[in-house]
């Protein structure tokens, strides 16, 4: 039996277009994954915390892009079959946190899937920009994109998803 692991960054506070929130749309998505499929779940979670508010937190982000120190890192994923990368839309493609969080790791033979919270992008360049990423692994072009306002009630969505894959 195959084992899954999401590796997700998600951000509560002021959210575009869902104003404030206790718990960011991409972790709802990134429960709703490990609750179809059992996976292990890694939060990418910044060293330093972004603002509260929206528009200072996306010129914190683009200022990360390239250098976003996590709390934590992975160091090994050699257990998993399959990996979830999981992420809001920021500038386009995942969060500066999600680079990160993939520097470094094998990805060789590994199935990655990608899923966006978005407003509009959909998934943005996430999924190429995944790929450059995780040398090695089998990226599915056939990525999940869950409107951010939608997230919390997305199960179904990801179900689907899921199920429309075996």
């Amino acid at each position: 039996m195959s084992k899954s692991l999401i590796i997700y960054f998600s951000r509560a506070d002021e959210n575009y277009a869902v104003g404030y929130i206790d718990k960011g749309n991409t972790e709802y998505a990134a429960e709703f994954v490990q609750e179809l499929t059992g996976a292990d779940m890694f939060r990418a979670e910044p060293l330093v915390p972004y603002a509260a508010d929206y528009k200072t937190c996306i010129q914190e982000a683009k200022q990360r892009i390239g250098n976003a120190p996590l709390k934590e890192k992975l160091r090994d994923i050699s257990a998993y079959d399959t990996v979830f990368v999981m992420s809001p839309i920021y500038w386009g493609t995942y969060a500066p946190e999600i680079e990160t969080a993939l520097e470094g790791l094998d990805f060789s033979g590994k199935t990655v899937l990608v899923v966006s919270t978005h407003e509009g992008s959909g998934l943005g360049s996430m999924v190429s920009d995944v790929k450059r990423m995780c040398p090695g692994a089998h990226v599915d072009a056939n990525g999940l994109a869950i409107r951010g306002s939608q997230a919390r009630n997305a199960r179904k969505t990801v179900e689907n998803w899921l199920l429309g894959r075996e």
